[in-house]
């Protein structure tokens, strides 16, 4: 465990011993088991919502641009849970947010960067998983299922670069997923090479419509997400687009 002096929390980063577990992934010990809330959350319902919004249309991102990588760790034990809740390792968004994001990810392959996409559309039983087991001195770093989450929406994404040349992913001042003060895409600490990347996505995606979430670097919600109601649809019953 490691010291934060910027919010005086413990910060937890556990790197297990088995060879298959990726090191450097940030985790909780979860306030109730998992499998527990993955059935609650199954059997639960979104909050209802009044007014009207735009069709659904949602995007597969790997379909758009062979050099967009995936890192979905929520298909993966690697993630703050420590255990997969997505059943693929997929990435959608709603067309004009997908199409928003392409064009940020073609201006950095001019810099010599690509995309790395982490995660977007979340089904909102996810949402409410991650919220239930994440503790309350934490919960600034999920999304309250009672409001619902941009992710729900299909116009948030999270993501990260990657160097086009050795196809690694770019070290930003927190790790995916870090719920600390290193997180926050105004913290001041880091390598001034780490702030200089961070700076670098923040602009490309905010010239495109996007704004970053103010307690994630990695967290990018598109100006149109209001227009779209909340979901709850699984991977396997979203058509391939």
């Amino acid at each position: 465990m490691t010291w934060d002096k910027g919010r005086g929390l413990i910060v937890l980063l556990v790197c297990a011993a088995a060879a298959q577990t990726r090191p450097g992934i940030f985790r909780i010990q979860p306030v109730r088991p998992v499998a527990e809330l993955r059935v609650e959350a199954l059997a639960a319902q979104p909050p209802a919502e009044q007014g009207s919004f735009r069709k659904s249309d949602l995007v597969d991102l790997a379909a758009l641009d062979p050099r967009i990588k995936l890192d979905i760790r929520y298909a993966t034990p690697d993630n703050f849970l420590s255990t997969p809740v997505y059943s693929s390792a997929r990435a959608f968004l709603q067309r004009p947010a997908a199409e928003a994001m392409l064009r940020a990810h073609r201006e950095l392959l001019k810099e010599g960067y690509g995309l790395l996409i982490f995660d977007a559309y979340r089904p909102w039983y996810v949402t409410k998983m991650f919220w239930d087991a994440t503790p309350p001195d934490k919960h600034e770093f999920v999304a309250n299922p009672a409001d619902g989450s941009r992710h729900n929406r299909g116009c948030a994404v999270d993501l990260s670069l990657y160097d086009l040349k050795t196809g690694r992913e770019i070290e930003m001042t927190g790790g995916y997923d870090e719920m600390s003060a290193r997180s926050y895409p105004d913290y001041a600490g880091g390598t001034a090479e780490q702030r200089s990347h961070r700076q670098l996505l923040r602009g490309a995606m905010e010239k495109q419509g996007f704004t970053v979430y103010p307690s994630e670097w990695w967290h990018f919600d598109y100006r149109d997400w209001k227009e779209y109601a909340i979901q709850n649809v699984p991977f396997e019953d979203i058509t391939h687009k």
